[in-house]
């Protein structure tokens, strides 16, 4: 990401907040299959988020700071894992679909420990030492890759691929001390967005077992060459941003799950989608796309945060 460039001051940014770098290392965590859930238990929460720039929500970064709030307070607070939060019931896993694995077919982290994988380049030494102890879940990945299976998607199980800044820098924020399984899920490199929906569609039963779904991209603008051009400041733009924010918002607010899914097929032909997402670019649209599936026949609902100078919403069905 060019965007590594610009983060100048981030090594002074990294040794103030160096605490982050060790995380407090779970406590022993029992087989998810072995949890128990009754029909009493509500629904885990679906959510989309912003992941950021590379590894700078987690350096304190001036440009994040709302997207740092945001991840720190509401994103735990509507998965039940906040003091503030209005339910008890945190997730048993959370199956997390990351923009930046891409797959001819869906591709499921699989193992009981998974590696980090530092795809970004540029940053500070210290970003390279990041640490999340979380274990992964191979009663989760069998049960997400039979519900894919299911759907015809064909899945693929991966014991040894690590996780990647997607997963990793959000939940630094979200979930620090490390003590939800995690399952990441890859996007594909069709770009569908039938398929995508079809993908969320398929996962969605996992909510009523008490594992949470997270998507982890930049869904409203991910389009680094504009966010550094100075094209984002013009009213023409700016017109046209307003119009896809509001066009996107309108269709994942949708409380019918067909119809929301028929509008996202045509998300490519909306006014201003070629500025937030490029043709090359729009693997970052995608875990969203996932989320709207899951999201069943609710209403989506979210919020928006300035980073990097861009509007950035998280959306969310609970």
């Amino acid at each position: 990401m060019r965007v590594i460039h610009r983060a100048t001051t981030l090594l002074n940014v990294c040794r103030q907040y160096s605490n982050i770098f060790q995380p407090t290392c779970p406590a022993s965590i029992s087989s998810v299959s072995s949890m128990s859930t009754s029909s009493s238990t509500p629904l885990a929460p679906v959510i989309s988020v912003c992941h950021g720039g590379g590894p700078m929500p987690v350096m304190n970064d001036p440009g994040h700071a709302e997207l740092i709030k945001s991840m720190s307070t509401r994103v735990p607070e509507i998965l039940g894992i906040s003091p503030n939060s209005s339910t008890s019931n945190p997730p048993k896993a959370i199956v997390l679909v990351t923009a930046h694995w891409t797959e001819t077919r869906p591709h499921i982290s699989s193992a009981q420990h998974h590696d980090l994988y530092y795809d970004y380049s540029g940053f500070p030494s210290e970003t390279y030492k990041l640490k999340y102890p979380a274990p992964g879940s191979p009663e989760v990945a069998k049960e997400v890759f039979e519900l894919l299976d299911g759907a015809g998607l064909k899945p693929v199980l991966d014991e040894k691929r690590g996780w990647d800044h997607g997963v990793f820098i959000p939940l630094l924020l979200i979930a620090p001390k490390a003590q939800i399984p995690i399952v990441q899920v890859s996007v594909l490199r069709s770009n569908s967005p039938a398929q995508h929906y079809a993908m969320g569609q398929a996962l969605a039963p996992l909510r009523s077992r008490g594992i949470a779904i997270l998507g982890s991209g930049m869904p409203s603008f991910h389009n680094l060459r504009l966010m550094f051009s100075g094209v984002m400041n013009t009213p023409a733009y700016k017109a046209r941003n307003d119009e896809w924010s509001y066009r996107l918002t309108e269709t994942l607010k949708i409380a019918d799950a067909e119809e929301r899914g028929k509008k996202l097929e045509d998300w490519r032909q909306w006014t201003g989608a070629e500025d937030a997402h490029p043709e090359k670019g729009q693997e970052h649209f995608l875990p969203l796309i996932v989320c709207a599936g899951a999201g069943g026949n609710e209403p989506g609902k979210g919020w928006a945060d300035e980073a990097m100078g861009s509007p950035q919403w998280t959306y969310y069905w609970d």
